[in-house]
């Protein structure tokens, strides 16, 4: 990676210079670093303090926990305008823009009213805000949702937020989709830096940890600003638990056990905060067996088990604050083909003294937690450097550094099942430096620079993709000001990428030499693009929000989409690539309201996206008119899809509608609608419609919360009852048999839950029970991969359906030490 042996002297030395500019304001004397913000935390209706309730303030990674009369001190900060987050367990969350200036006091009165509960912090953009003053369109997800709800993997425990949906290829691997669009066009960051693990495939997911989330935010629509390219269709921004307040030592137990797999999830974490040193650590294990449904019975090789961890150490002083992350991902899963026999029973293969021979699957060996052949290994490891120092002047330099290496194996020979054939080695350096200028005139205003650095190498004996590096760099300046209720934010940015790959020559072995046949031919390409965005946010009244919102945005075309040649195991087909694609551009424009009144939430958002020259991939049918399928020594038997590019249009929306009838608010009716429409602007009557889009769905859930149940042990208690719609998609790309109809499906869900408290109202532990598909229904969602698969001879239905009735039970024991 030659690149860095530039770049990180480069951020070095812009951080070594800002030094004495940041240290020189801390002369105690100066009043520059001598800010603190003081108070109160109370119930707003009984005015009675909220002991344990934390301050934080999430510009500067920095907060406090209220004492036993309500009162909390941050000491140590700097001049200027910040957002501070105020959180109590079974209260809103609530936050509000703070002026700091010497010795400031503010008092936060907290209550359960849904007006409150909407003023969400925001950290995946410019400064962090509230969705009230964000003109694009965003969801956020908080702990305690992906604790009521089960899923398998961290993306299936967002894929109910209105919008949001995911490609799927079994329990384990799930990929993002944002208002129809997903794979390299969604930006997935964790930590603070994009994740890069080979995106542009079907067959794995993401490689965060479900557990080591404090709350997931979801950005709608083209969010190249901060981002660059691939951020086309938006961002789905994971963040880690925030540091403890001062003097703070607390940790987690948690288990979860779910019966259609057999899944078993066990995590552990403990942080701490001494005098601004923070640290933290975490370990998370879980394990299932295949999964079963009404229609295929036990799924043959769809388990998978993970084991994940990771540390942190932080340091927050008068000058700033530093932190040092590092996180690994480990997972192996089985590779869903599909294969029966004549009687309908999935089949494996085997070594038979030597040979490979083809037998049936038995009960034992679905209910089995080892892995067999096909399977794939990932591992995923990452470090972040995360920096802030705090200016003279009263602004702050953001220095962000990071490193991932992604590997991923794939073993498909019974013959030799600890050789991978596929073997992918990614080595990812991101690099980032954000000036935030001081307030001038009400503006708030950050400009910088970010990219990355990667590298791939091929160290297996199949060849799906080249070797190649890339270099992406980009400028940008974002902006906002606030006018009373009207807020306007917006900002430019330009992006270079630079992708080049070597030819790749085969021996009549399939292995690497100087004279072949051409696996790949070398190229070089170079992609540039200006991305924009402008919005407003207008506070009508206090119970009424609009918001409107054009952005222009862009994706360079992946490695895969440029140079593929090869079997794609888990997407169940042969992958061409096409090195003349140019870039997707989008131009979108959103326009949204929210109603808020004492009895009712209302929330409304429209969008319509143009994109030049979008990348898709099509089957390829032979002069024959039948599937062209390449054959040779080590691939046969798959389907062959090249990508090709046409102008598509998007266009679609989501409502969101809560009735909380007063007094009995206890009581939510929420109902959700999400609709996206893909079109391509020249196509004919079987290529017209965009591929991969999802069906229409409306889930609508009544709920009953309650904060505390007499004088007994329950506190925050919940039990609700939901119904999945899910229409039927028949608005498919036909074309070549690239996509087949789906049948609409509705399943019904359910949970409950509490915390468990003492005499003194501390939280012992905490229990979650929860059903899904209820009715055991059998279905197949539009997105699954594995819709694909072969027929089932003995029945005639086409591919594998998705999970059956599933039961849920977790369990959470917080541990705090004094």
């Amino acid at each position: 990676m030659h690149y860095l042996r530039v770049f990180i002297p480069v951020l070095w030395s812009v951080l070594l210079l800002a030094l004495p500019a940041a240290y020189a304001g801390t002369n105690p004397n100066d009043g520059v670093y001598t800010n603190s913000l003081t108070g109160k935390v109370v119930d707003k209706t009984s005015h009675t303090p909220l002991p344990g309730a934390t301050v934080y303030l999430p510009d500067l990674h920095v907060g406090a926990a209220a004492d036993a009369q309500g009162n909390y001190t941050i000491k140590n900060l700097p001049k200027g305008k910040f957002l501070v987050e105020v959180h109590y367990i079974g209260y809103a969350a609530y936050t509000e823009t703070v002026v700091i200036s010497g010795n400031t006091n503010k008092d936060f009165e907290l209550s359960e009213t849904l007006i409150e509960k909407n003023e969400v912090v925001i950290t995946g953009v410019n400064l962090a805000t509230s969705v009230k003053k964000t003109p694009t369109p965003i969801s956020v997800i908080r702990r305690d949702y992906l604790d009521d709800n089960i899923s398998t993997n961290i993306i299936d425990a967002i894929a109910k937020v209105p919008g949001v949906s995911q490609l799927s290829t079994g329990p384990a691997i799930s990929k993002p989709f944002i208002r129809g669009l997903g794979y390299n066009r969604v930006v997935v960051v964790g930590d603070g830096i994009r994740q890069e693990g080979q995106q542009w495939g079907d067959e794995h997911g993401i490689e965060i940890d479900d557990y080591n989330v404090s709350r997931i935010e979801v950005l709608k629509g083209p969010s190249s600003l901060i981002y660059g390219s691939d951020a086309l269709a938006g961002v789905v921004n994971i963040v880690p638990p925030a540091p403890l307040p001062l003097g703070k030592i607390k940790g987690n137990l948690d288990a979860n056990y779910q019966t259609n797999s057999g899944l078993m999830a066990y995590h552990a974490d403990i942080a701490g905060n001494n005098d601004g040193i923070s640290w933290s650590a975490y370990v998370t294990q879980k394990q299932a067996h295949d999964y079963k449904n009404k229609y295929d019975g036990y799924v043959f090789d769809s388990r998978f088990n993970n084991t994940n961890y990771g540390a942190a150490i932080g340091i927050n002083k008068q000058w700033g604050f530093s932190r040092l992350s590092f996180t690994s991902f480990n997972q192996h899963l089985g590779l869903v083909e599909g294969d029966r026999d004549s009687t309908g029973g999935f089949v494996k293969l085997v070594n038979d003294n030597g040979e490979e021979a083809e037998v049936p699957v038995t009960n034992s060996d679905h209910r089995s937690y080892s892995m067999t052949i096909p399977k794939q290994q990932i591992n995923h490891q990452k470090i972040v450097w995360d920096n802030s120092l705090y200016l003279h002047n009263g602004s702050r330099i953001g220095l962000t550094l990071g490193y991932q290496l992604n590997q991923r194996r794939e073993f498909g020979d019974v013959l030799e099942p600890t050789t991978p054939g596929l073997y992918l080695y990614l080595q990812t350096f991101n690099y980032g430096v954000k000036y935030y200028l001081p307030e001038m005139g009400g503006w708030q205003t950050t400009v910088g620079v970010n990219g990355m650095a990667q590298k791939n190498q091929n160290k297996g004996n199949e060849f799906l993709i080249p070797a190649y590096n890339l270099f992406d760099f980009g400028a940008f300046a974002v902006t906002s000001k606030t006018w009373n209720k009207l807020t306007l934010s917006g900002g430019l940015r330009f992006d270079t990428r630079t992708l080049t790959s070597k030819t790749l020559l085969l021996d009549e072995n399939g292995q690497p030499a100087k004279i072949g046949d051409v696996k790949f031919e070398a190229f070089n390409r170079n992609f540039a693009n200006v991305s924009g965005s402008a919005g407003i946010s207008y506070e009508a009244s206090d119970r009424v929000v609009l918001k409107l919102n054009a952005a222009r945005g862009f994706r360079a075309p992946n490695i895969a989409e440029l140079s593929a040649n090869g079997v794609h195991e888990g997407t169940i087909k042969y992958e061409y690539g096409n090195q003349n694609l140019k870039p997707e551009v989008s131009t979108q424009a959103d326009a949204g309201i929210e109603f808020n009144t004492q009895h009712i939430s209302l929330t409304t958002s429209v969008f319509y996206n143009h994109i030049s020259n979008f990348i898709f991939s099509r089957k390829l049918f032979n002069v024959e008119g039948t599937d062209s399928i390449p054959a040779t020594d080590n691939e046969e038997g798959y389907a062959a899809f090249k990508y090709q590019q046409t102008n598509a249009n998007l266009y679609g929306g989501e409502v969101m509608l809560d009735i909380h009838p007063h007094p009995i608010d206890w009581l939510h009716f929420e109902n959700t609608f999400s609709y996206v429409r893909g079109r391509a602007v020249n196509g004919t009557d079987s290529t017209k419609n965009l591929p991969n889009i999802p069906a229409s769905r409306w889930l609508s859930e009544l709920k009953g919360t309650f904060k505390k149940i007499g004088k007994g042990p329950l506190k925050n208690a919940y039990i609700g009852v939901q119904m999945d719609l899910n229409f039927a998609q028949n608005d498919v790309f036909s074309a070549y048999e690239t996509e087949t109809p789906t049948a609409g499906y509705t399943l019904f869900n359910a949970g409950f839950g509490s915390d468990f408290v003492n005499k003194q109202n501390k939280t012992l532990f905490s229990l979650h029970f929860a059903v899904n598909n209820i009715g055991d229904v059998a279905y197949q969602n539009n997105l699954s991969r594995l819709k694909y698969a072969p027929v089932n001879e003995a029945t005639g239905r086409a591919g594998v359906f998705n999970v059956g009735r599933n039961y849920s039970v977790k369990l959470s024991i917080p541990i705090d030490f004094k």
